[in-house]
């Protein structure tokens, strides 16, 4: 039979960070590749008590349908949070709980974007933002970024010259692939310039709670008098990726829309991850949790650039310094083709994610590539960054 692929789908590619999972999956591949929490930042013994309480005393509320914004408890304990520590939050904002924070994306896009409207981002951004941009046939206008943020005139002159531009999405904290923080300044102009072109902010902060180093920046969100911006995080970094939680705060016009477009995806978010969770904000030391996995990613850090100090800048690599995130940006030097250099890595046995999978177009010529330091063990960090030195020298 011949089967008929939609137009919509026909020219999305997989992701090329899940095909490299393929080859970490090799157990003698150091994967530099991955986004995944370190191992040790799981509370795992604090799940398990957790999960066996509410198993025991409340397994119904557990395993049965539930409400599509999401655990009640948790809402409320997630908004009251994020309103006292970081003032995100209005009287004409809601927060529903979703699958994931991409899943904010794909509905968010799927609630404000008609076929062939522009979406302008930073250049380079996050895949599966980008894909599920590209799912909708959005248009996608890559903004160059610089080491404090978008590049505001190369901004400007989009959101004059682009048609029909839906929103702004922006990783303003550690942003990834490119560790790149926004500076206030420029956040107060992208505001500033969405506001004057009536304009969208998509503030995407799965990473802001992993500062290590540096002075918090407010996020965009916080400023928002004007119902402009939609901001979504994450428990996938701080709690669990596999749960499958992350969570929007938007003007309610926005988000009413979104929980139809989710009832018709995944009726709700799993309820038995959103009681876990509700659970150790409220009966544990959720801050001290975080403190604790900033102390894991500083330690992380720190060792991961005297690696690249010593292996990869004396052979003409540099790399993005980073305050935050769990991922450095890495330049090879010119005329040092990336994606000949990333296959050979792999030849060796070390994963590394080609620059040109986070550009808004792929075939676009690209010198960096993406490295994750919070999953491999100290061992295999040392490994992979030394041949990845030994390969520039060769090379060059």
């Amino acid at each position: 039979m011949e089967y008929i692929i939609s137009d919509r789908v026909q020219t999305l590619k997989p992701s090329a960070i899940r095909e490299i999972f393929k080859y970490a999956a090799d157990p003698t591949v150091v994967s530099l590749s991955a986004g995944n929490p370190a191992p040790e930042a799981f509370p795992t013994k604090e799940i398990a008590e957790i999960s066996n309480k509410i198993l025991t005393e409340d397994p119904i509320a557990a395993l049965q349908y539930s409400v599509t914004e999401g655990y009640t408890p948790l809402r409320n304990a997630v908004a009251d949070r994020m309103k006292k520590k970081y003032n995100i939050g209005r009287d004409n904002d809601e927060l529903i709980i979703t699958s994931g924070a991409q899943q904010v994306m794909d509905l968010i896009t799927k609630s404000t974007l008609n076929e062939g409207d522009t979406v302008i981002c930073e250049a380079p951004s996050f895949i599966g933002s980008l894909n599920s941009f590209r799912s909708y046939n959005a248009r996608l206008c890559g903004i160059p970024l610089e080491s404090d943020g978008m590049n505001i005139e190369a901004l400007e002159k989009a959101l004059q010259t682009e048609k029909n531009v839906r929103f702004i999405y922006i990783i303003p904290n550690f942003q990834n692939p490119s560790g790149v923080t926004t500076s206030l300044e420029k956040r107060k102009k992208i505001y500033e310039l969405a506001k004057k072109h009536s304009v969208l902010i998509i503030e995407d902060d799965p990473y802001g709670e992993l500062r290590i180093s540096g002075e918090n920046v407010p996020q965009i969100k916080s400023f928002d008098e004007d119902g402009i911006v939609a901001y979504a995080g994450s428990f996938s970094k701080v709690l669990s990726p596999g749960m499958r939680l992350g969570y929007v705060i938007a003007p309610k016009a926005i988000v009413q829309k979104m929980v139809v477009c989710k009832q018709g995806e995944d009726v709700h978010t799993n309820i038995w991850a959103q009681m876990v969770a509700h659970r150790f904000m409220t009966e544990y030391d959720f801050e001290g949790h975080l403190n604790n996995l900033r102390e894991i990613y500083r330690k992380k850090v720190n060792f991961c650039t005297e690696l690249l100090d010593k292996y990869i800048v004396p052979n003409k690599i540099s790399y993005q310094p980073i305050e935050g995130g769990l991922f450095i940006w890495c330049k090879l030097p010119e005329g040092v083709n990336m994606n000949d250099f990333c296959k050979q890595a792999v030849l060796r046995k070390v994963c590394v994610v080609p620059g040109n999978a986070f550009l808004t177009d792929e075939n676009e010529q690209c010198s960096s590539f993406r490295i994750n330091f919070s999953t491999p063990t100290d061992e295999q960090l040392e490994k992979g960054i030394k041949i990845l030195g030994e390969l520039a020298k060769e090379i060059l």
